[in-house]
């Protein structure tokens, strides 16, 4: 309908409808990147300093975010929803689509991972507290058991779960912000830290921008209208970029980098998030802000540990060609959760290297494969249809396909070498 058929006021409702829907749009990139990863971010960056690693944050978020648009781009081409591994099939064939397959799987274990080995090192600390020690392995099966079966009851249990979660998480997130500046200390966030050392982080920064999956379900969501898409990813993840800065702030500006409760000292700790937690009540002995930032792990891991299962055990549904009920609903829950399980249970620590695995599988799967699709799209294939395309042509391909092949390298550094 054009604006000659309408009264004055109509065109300004629709405004207002849609600024909500880009809203909600903003909120869903951020509530995808705000949870576990995030606690990580000190811990991982403490070797480098908060200026040097703030500094890689904003790298990782302007190189993940043209990944993003790339995703944008190429499902821009294709005329009905589509997810991942469907647009790498249909641009690079079945060998795109096997490693688009590899990789979202590799992503979601890893993430399975470490969502459920971090969940188990808060729970145990909080039954520590509480004078209840039990024995890590039967915390891990114990909270594996309460997320397989809301994950089984469907998605709308778990978004009734998460919803009441991510106003807890969110609440929590500004009230910290709010009580801990007081107690920030300048020269705690001016300490220098080792340049060198970022190699050890970036698979874990790029994993906290990994949100780009969800890029093709936006684009279905604002009825395929590129430039509101465009504009939520960038919005969405700019803010997303400025609450893990000012996360790092709070944490790297009251608790010392050095010392026996240091953050060097705990990233080498088994129980990190414990131990962060107690490093907090050390470094402001005022015991509520210790139990509001216990309460804010604590929901940060749940709310990502529920997503990242409940889209394992989609994934592995319509993957498989399972019902998501009765006998195949129960075999679906064990391929979801046993293999990380396994892995928790034999490997307790393994919060931070889990996602440093995860960032691997995000360069593959979020970043090689959409330069890859959108060079063999324009230049090749030539199925772009030119409505949209990300600023830069080919010098931008080229040096993103540089970068990613210098993180790729990064974190298998990491994994071969740094971790033994």
């Amino acid at each position: 309908m054009s604006y000659s058929q309408t009264p004055a006021s109509v065109p300004a409702v629709s405004c207002a409808k849609f600024d909500m829907k880009l809203l909600g749009g903003v909120f869903l990139v951020i509530g995808i990147c705000i949870g576990g990863g995030m606690l990580a971010l000190p811990l991982v960056n403490a070797p480098v300093g908060f200026v040097n690693s703030s500094v890689f944050l904003f790298l990782c978020w302007l190189t993940m975010t043209f990944g993003s648009l790339l995703i944008l781009e190429v499902n821009s081409w294709l005329n009905k929803e589509t997810n991942m591994i469907s647009m790498a099939g249909k641009t690079l064939g079945w060998p795109g689509q096997l490693v688009a397959w590899a990789s979202y799987l590799w992503l979601l274990y890893s993430l399975l991972s470490a969502y459920l080995a971090g969940g188990t090192d808060i729970l145990a600390g909080l039954f520590a507290l509480l004078g209840l020690p039990i024995a890590t392995p039967w915390l891990t099966v114990g909270l594996t058991l309460l997320v397989a079966l809301l994950v089984y009851q469907g998605v709308r249990w778990v978004d009734y779960v998460n919803r009441g979660l991510i106003f807890g998480k969110f609440s929590a997130y500004f009230l910290l912000l709010i009580l801990i500046a007081p107690f920030l200390s300048l020269p705690l966030l001016m300490t220098d830290g080792e340049t060198i050392q970022i190699q050890s982080a970036l698979m874990v920064l790029i994993t906290a921008f990994g949100f780009a999956t969800i890029v093709p379900s936006l684009h279905h969501y604002f009825n395929r209208d590129t430039d509101r898409t465009r504009r939520v990813i960038i919005i969405g993840s700019f803010i997303t970029l400025t609450f893990y800065i000012v996360w790092d702030l709070i944490i790297m500006g009251v608790i010392p980098r050095e010392g026996a409760e240091g953050l060097l000292t705990i990233r080498q700790a088994d129980d990190q998030l414990t131990q962060l937690a107690q490093s907090v009540q050390w470094s402001l002995d005022t015991p509520w802000i210790t139990k509001l930032f216990r309460f804010f792990s604590s929901v940060c891991i749940l709310t990502s540990f529920l997503g990242v299962s409940l889209c394992l055990f989609d994934f592995l549904a319509d993957g498989l060609q399972m019902r998501k009920t009765g006998t195949h609903g129960f075999l679906l829950l064990l391929i979801t959760f046993v293999p990380a399980l396994g892995l928790v249970i034999f490997l307790p620590s393994i919060f931070i290297e889990a996602l440093t695995y995860a960032g691997i599988a995000c360069v593959i799967l979020l970043l090689v494969l959409p330069i890859i699709m959108a060079w063999s799209g324009r230049y090749v294939t030539r199925i772009s249809t030119g409505e949209y395309q990300v600023w830069g042509g080919k010098p931008l391909l080229i040096s993103l396909s540089i970068v990613a092949v210098i993180l790729v390298l990064f974190g298998i550094f990491e994994v071969f070498i740094g971790f033994y």
